[in-house]
């Protein structure tokens, strides 16, 4: 089976997917509430947990891991972000490791993109709606829920996300099954 993971330190994705590409899981962990997640390490301890977990009922053979932000863009993140993701970003992959006995793969956000033909967003579009909208339709597993006011719940794009991830890194490993 094949872990993909979206990690950020608001709401990581996590999918698990069979080589068939049958979703056997694919969900959302949620670190906002600053009350029970003050900091890197309470939000690595819940990650820990939450791929013990996976641990305990999936025989993963594979994780893949989608490559952190590496630089600036103008109007986006800020150096503190930036290193504060790929801080993250190394625990869990540390964790993975550790409990696998594997490095992850990483694979950025556009190749895995690329590799499972998602089209390519709209000049001033929303790359997260073209996601959304390309599973919607050729993925029939993928659902979610919305808030009340029609959007996708906090969560939804998080998931997208990691399936998009291990969709690709389905891919890298075809050849070599």
């Amino acid at each position: 089976m094949i872990l993909g993971l979206d990690i950020s330190t608001s709401i990581t994705g996590a999918t698990v997917m069979d080589y068939d590409g049958t979703i056997i899981s694919c969900e959302a962990w949620r670190f906002q509430n600053k009350k029970n997640f003050p900091n890197l390490f309470s939000k690595a301890k819940f990650a820990k947990e939450q791929l013990s977990e996976i641990k305990k009922k999936h025989k993963i053979k594979h994780v893949y891991v989608e490559k952190s932000l590496q630089s600036f863009r103008s109007g986006f993140s800020s150096a503190k972000t930036i290193s504060t993701l790929a801080a993250f970003n190394g625990i869990v992959s540390w964790l993975c490791y550790e409990l696998w006995g594997m490095e992850p793969e990483y694979i950025s956000a556009p190749s895995a993109r690329k590799s499972c033909g998602v089209p390519k967003k709209e000049k001033g579009g929303d790359i997260k709606k073209v996601v959304l909208k390309f599973l919607l339709d050729t993925e029939p597993q993928f659902c979610y829920d919305e808030t009340k006011f029609g959007n996708p719940v906090p969560g939804t794009y998080d998931r997208a996300d990691s399936l998009i991830i291990a969709k690709a890194g389905a891919k890298c490993i075809q050849p070599k099954k």
